[in-house]
C-alpha cells in the first residue's frame, strides 16, 4: 500500500536508475543521479531543522533541475514544498512568506539577493552551494524521517488569489496525489515511457502533477522555458526535436499555436497524449489540434487549486461542432461531482447551479488561514449524519442528456485568466486600498475578449502606462488590467453599491 509519494519514486530509481529522468537548458539528469542529489540535499535540511517535519519549505528558483532536486529532497526531508514564482513582486512574496512562515527557503545565487531583503540569513539556504559529489552518509536519517509520514500529511502549498492582496496557501496531501496517480495510471493514453512537455510554471497544480509522472511512473520531464510560450514555432520544433509524447498545457498557447497554423507546418510525430485544464478551450481552435493529431488522444481536465489535481475529465472521443462547448465530463475516481441550486438541492438535466466536490481529492484548507477555510470547505448539505466536508467552487455548470458536465462560469469574481485562478477582489484592493491610484473603482472580466478591464472615478488623468508600472510594482503581470475606463460617476444599484453587472453589460457591448 502506498503511504507517501515516496514509496512510488524509490521503485521507480530502482526499475529506472540510468535513464534520463529530467532535462534542462543546461543539463539532464538520469533518475540514479536525481536520487543522489535530493538525498544529499536532504540530509542538509534534516540538519537545518533538526528533525523537524511537516513544515513548509520555500522554493525561489527558477524552474530547471535544481528545482526538482529541491521538491524531491523537500518530500526526503518529511516536510512540504511550496514552489514560488521568482516573477512575483517582493511585496507580493513578502506577504506570502509572512503568512506561510516557511521554515526555510531554497534558492540560487541569482535570486537570493532579492530574499534577503525580507528573509533573514538563517531562513535562506543557496542550493548551488551544495556539493553534490558528496556521498550522503546518514541514509538511515533520511528514511527515519518519510517512514514517519502518514498519507494525510501535506506534500505541497500552491498559493493562490486572495481577496485581501495576500494569497491563500492551499494545502495538498499525499493520498490525494496518489489517488489522482493512480487514476492517471488507469487513463487511457498514458504509457510507461511518456516524455513530457512540461511548459507550466513551476507554482502551478499542473507542475506538481508533472512531477508525480516522474515519481509514480517513470517519465521523463523536458523542462520548457515560461519564455517559449511567446515563440510558438520555436516551442514546437523543441517538441519535434525532444519526441515529446505528453503535454498538460492552459489552453491559450495551444490557441496560439491554431490560429498561427503551426500544426500543419510542424508535424508532432511523437506526441500521443494531450490534456489541457485551467482555462476553456475554444472549440474551433482545439478541432485545429484535433484534425492535426488524429491519433492523439485528447482529455479536458477541470479542478480548482483547492482539488488535487482535477475533479473531472472529459475524453474527446466524438466530433464537436466549432460553436459547441468542449464538455468537463464526469467525476475522476473516488471523486464526486454535486450541482446544486440556490435551495441546495441537486439539479436536473440541464439545469443550472453551483458545483461541488467531495471525495479524497479535497485539499486540507488554506495554510494559516482557519477562517478562509472554513468559508470554502463546508459541510455536505445533503448529509445530515455525520460530518462530511464538501468543496464548494463557486463555478456554475450543468449536465446535458448525456450525463456530461458542462462548465458555465464563475458564480462570484474568481476567474481562470491565462491558467491563473484570481480573485478579481484582490487587484481592486491593491489599486484603490494599497496604491491609492483612484478614488474608486471596479475590475469586470470580460471573458469573450479574456480582458481584465478596471473602471475607475479620479479626478485628474493618469496614463495606462503609469497605472500598468505601478499596479505591475505589487501584482503578477498576469494580474495586471489590460484596458481602463475613466468615468465620473461609477453606476450604483439600489442599494448604493457599485452595480457590477451594469458595468459587465457595458463591458461585453
Amino acid at each position: 500500500m502506498r503511504i507517501n509519494m515516496l514509496d512510488y519514486w524509490v521503485r521507480t530509481v530502482a526499475e529506472k536508475g540510468g535513464e534520463t529522468a529530467v532535462v534542462d537548458s543546461c543539463c539532464e539528469l538520469t533518475f540514479t543521479m536525481l536520487d543522489d542529489r535530493s538525498r544529499i540535499l536532504a540530509t542538509v535540511l534534516v540538519s537545518r531543522l533538526d528533525g523537524e517535519i511537516k513544515r513548509p519549505i520555500a522554493v525561489y528558483m527558477k524552474k530547471s533541475v535544481h528545482s526538482i532536486v529541491s521538491d524531491i529532497a523537500i518530500t526526503y526531508s518529511g516536510n512540504a514544498y511550496m514552489n514560488l514564482d521568482v516573477k512575483t513582486p517582493a511585496a507580493r512574496l513578502s506577504g506570502i512568506i509572512d503568512l506561510i512562515q516557511p521554515a526555510l527557503v531554497l534558492t540560487d545565487a541569482l535570486n537570493e539577493k532579492t530574499l534577503s531583503a525580507f528573509c533573514p540569513p538563517e531562513m535562506i539556504l543557496n542550493v548551488e552551494g551544495i556539493h553534490w559529489d558528496n556521498a550522503y552518509d546518514d541514509l538511515g536519517a533520511i528514511e527515519a524521517q518519510w517512514a514517519r509520514l502518514i498519507d494525510t500529511d501535506p506534500l505541497c502549498i500552491i498559493n493562490t488569489s486572495g481577496s485581501t492582496g495576500v494569497p491563500k496557501g492551499v494545502v495538498l496531501n499525499h493520498r490525494s496525489f496518489i489517488d489522482f496517480a493512480e487514476w492517471a495510471k488507469e487513463v487511457p493514453g498514458i504509457g510507461d515511457k511518456e516524455v513530457v512537455g512540461s511548459l507550466s510554471p513551476i507554482v502551478f497544480d499542473i507542475f506538481s502533477f508533472e512531477l508525480c509522472m516522474l515519481m509514480a511512473k517513470g517519465s521523463t520531464l523536458i523542462l520548457l522555458d515560461g519564455g517559449l510560450a511567446a515563440f510558438p514555432a520555436k516551442l514546437m520544433q523543441i517538441l519535434a526535436e525532444k519526441k515529446v509524447t505528453f503535454i498538460f498545457w492552459v489552453p491559450t498557447i495551444m490557441v496560439n499555436i491554431a490560429n498561427m497554423g503551426l500544426l500543419e507546418r510542424i508535424p508532432l510525430p511523437y506526441l500521443k497524449t494531450v490534456w489541457f485544464a485551467g482555462e476553456v478551450f475554444p472549440t474551433k481552435q482545439f478541432n485545429v489540434w484535433h484534425r492535426n493529431l488524429p491519433d492523439a488522444k485528447f482529455i479536458n481536465l477541470y479542478g480548482p487549486i483547492e482539488i488535487t489535481l482535477d475533479c473531472t475529465y472529459f475524453i474527446v472521443d466524438r466530433k464537436l461542432r466549432d460553436d459547441e462547448p468542449i464538455p468537463i465530463g464526469s467525476a475522476c475516481k473516488n471523486t464526486e461531482i454535486l450541482i446544486l441550486n440556490d435551495e441546495d438541492k441537486l439539479c436536473g438535466v440541464n439545469e443550472e447551479g453551483e458545483l461541488w466536490v467531495r471525495g479524497t481529492s479535497l485539499a486540507m484548507g488554506y495554510y494559516n488561514n482557519p477562517e478562509k477555510t472554513a468559508l470554502a470547505f463546508v459541510q455536505n448539505p445533503l448529509n445530515h449524519s455525520y460530518p462530511e466536508l464538501i468543496y464548494r467552487t463557486g463555478d456554475i455548470a450543468f449536465k446535458n442528456e448525456r450525463g456530461e458536465i458542462i462548465f458555465k462560469g464563475r458564480k462570484d469574481t474568481l476567474v481562470k485568466h491565462l491558467g491563473y485562478r484570481i480573485e478579481l477582489g484582490e487587484i481592486e484592493h491593491v489599486i484603490i486600498n494599497t496604491l491609492k491610484l483612484v478614488d474608486n473603482g471596479c475590475i469586470v472580466y470580460d471573458h469573450a475578449q479574456k480582458d481584465i478591464v478596471f473602471y475607475y472615478e479620479r479626478s485628474d488623468e493618469i496614463s495606462v502606462l503609469e497605472f500598468r508600472r505601478r499596479i505591475g510594482e505589487v501584482l503578477p503581470k498576469y494580474m495586471i488590467p489590460t484596458k481602463y475606463v475613466r468615468l465620473d460617476e461609477m453606476p450604483r444599484n439600489t442599494n448604493g453599491k457599485i452595480d457590477r453587472l451594469k458595468l459587465e453589460e457595458i463591458t461585453v457591448q
